[in-house]
């Protein structure tokens, strides 16, 4: 029998426990509503964690046992301890596969993973977004049709400062005229990385069941192979015999 796929949930969890607003969106807080509905799918086993838990919802034997970590974090993200974020960095390096959902494209993980700033243009004005599917073939996009439509979000535009991904599955559209790359797949060491636009915090978007599932397929398709290719690093010796002479990075002849 396979062995279930280790996930651990984290979210900030400063907005639900501060904002009226929000704590009547997500009473138990955004990371509940997302392991809510995971716990219920076949093959994974789930974890919570949150910055006000003891060392921050992510002690070393969570953080080393986990093979898809989700992550959701705004104002607080500069609180999370540079620490564990070499820590994680150094798991997704490894194979540890990551979903980093709306603002979490401005946390310091993510920054770290992807080599850039994050930010770029945004608007609350509760606002129709369509996200269309631009790679219908592909995994995470399993079950979803030519497009999820959310009645209400905030909007993220482009130019925006994330990278190129490997593959692009969502372009979203915002009511008010702008776009957003919002699927964004990636590969950072042997980990895989998937970044997903939607879900601001004063909004029921993590009760959708297209969201729900597009995130529930991601953590399946980030999941680490149980077989990971090795890779090699440092002064290697040649494959092959090297004829002629040898030569250091000057040119000169080498015994």
């Amino acid at each position: 029998m396979a062995q279930p796929i280790r996930v651990t949930v984290w979210n900030e969890f400063y907005h639900e426990q501060h904002l009226d607003i929000v704590k009547q969106v997500y009473p138990d807080g955004i990371h509940r509503a997302l392991a809510g509905y995971l716990e219920q799918q076949p093959g994974l086993e789930v974890t919570t964690g949150t910055l006000y838990d003891p060392q921050h919802g992510l002690p070393d034997e969570v953080v080393e046992r986990t093979d898809v970590l989700i992550w959701w974090s705004h104002m607080k993200d500069g609180e999370v301890p540079d620490e564990l974020v070499n820590k994680l960095y150094k798991r997704v390096m490894e194979g540890m596969g990551a979903i980093f959902l709306h603002s979490a494209s401005g946390s310091k993980l993510f920054r770290r993973l992807m080599g850039t700033g994050g930010g770029g243009k945004w608007r609350e004005a509760h606002e129709k977004e369509r996200l269309w599917v631009l790679k219908p073939g592909h995994p995470i996009v399993s079950g979803i049709g030519e497009y999820i439509e959310l009645p209400h979000e905030e909007m993220y535009g482009e130019p925006s400062n994330i990278p190129e991904p490997d593959e692009l599955l969502f372009m979203s559209w915002f009511e008010g005229g702008e776009v957003m790359r919002s699927g964004n797949v990636y590969t950072r060491g042997k980990g895989r990385v998937f970044y997903f636009r939607p879900g601001h915090e004063e909004y029921p978007t993590y009760y959708n069941k297209d969201i729900l599932r597009v995130i529930e397929n991601a953590v399946r398709w980030v999941a680490p192979s149980t077989e990971p290719p090795q890779i090699t690093t440092g002064n290697v010796s040649s494959l092959e015999p090297i004829k002629g002479v040898r030569r250091d990075w000057r040119g000169n002849p080498l015994e």
